[in-house]
């Protein structure tokens, strides 16, 4: 059955193993820098979903750093990370963590009751687009691959001067600003004005700290 068919995937997930052969037709490799801690956190997360156990980790975010205790519901991979869905009870509401940003994770001693989750926060769409941020850049010729790659060939529209128009609504300013400067000199952005801001003072710093070199 389908759900036998996922079961069988996620104890593979959990497992150390990096390469998953589904079957004839599908390989999933998850290899990455992370590979061990993640397999480490997937496997405690889901046998906490499952014993119905509190969680606790510390969290790492562009907020600062917290501690944290949640009732776990789901295991999640989305654009190529994982989460684990659950019931924070620091923020006495449903969140979504990334798993690359969760560190000292526990399994607690302490059962809860399962809560009746209601249908709009499993819409899991709504965690990375209810705040997000237009970005407007141009980029060079040289970075149409990368954009393809990352984000489609319908994301961006030849300009007459040349360059490519990339418009797109970003979850976050700092993932957005960490990808805009994982392109150095090969783009300009046009909007928002903040982002704008921070290349110009990141520049200068930089310039700044060579000199003095």
């Amino acid at each position: 059955s389908p759900g036998t068919y996922l079961s069988g995937i996620m104890e593979k997930l959990s497992s150390r193993e990096r390469q998953i052969v589904v079957d004839d037709t599908m390989v999933i490799d998850l290899a990455s820098h992370y590979h061990d801690a993640l397999t480490h956190k997937i496997g405690l997360i889901k046998n906490a979903v499952r014993c119905r156990r509190m969680i606790s980790f510390q969290y790492y975010s562009e907020n600062g750093e917290s501690q944290r205790r949640i009732e776990a519901y789901r295991l999640i991979f989305k654009w190529s990370s994982w989460y684990v869905f659950g019931f924070c009870h620091s923020r006495n509401d449903y969140r979504l963590f990334k798993l690359n940003r969760l560190w000292d994770l526990s399994v607690l001693e302490e059962h809860f009751v399962p809560r009746e989750i209601p249908e709009k926060r499993l819409d899991f769409n709504a965690y990375f687009s209810s705040h997000t941020i237009r970005l407007k850049a141009i980029f060079t010729e040289t970075e149409r691959h990368r954009l393809i790659d990352e984000y489609g060939r319908d994301s961006y529209v030849p300009c007459e001067s040349g360059g490519l128009l990339f418009e797109w609504d970003f979850a976050g300013y700092q993932n957005m600003r960490q990808w805009i400067l994982s392109f150095g000199d090969q783009v300009r952005v046009l909007e928002p004005e903040e982002l704008r801001t921070d290349i110009r003072r990141q520049s200068e710093n930089i310039l700044q700290r060579y000199r003095e070199t």
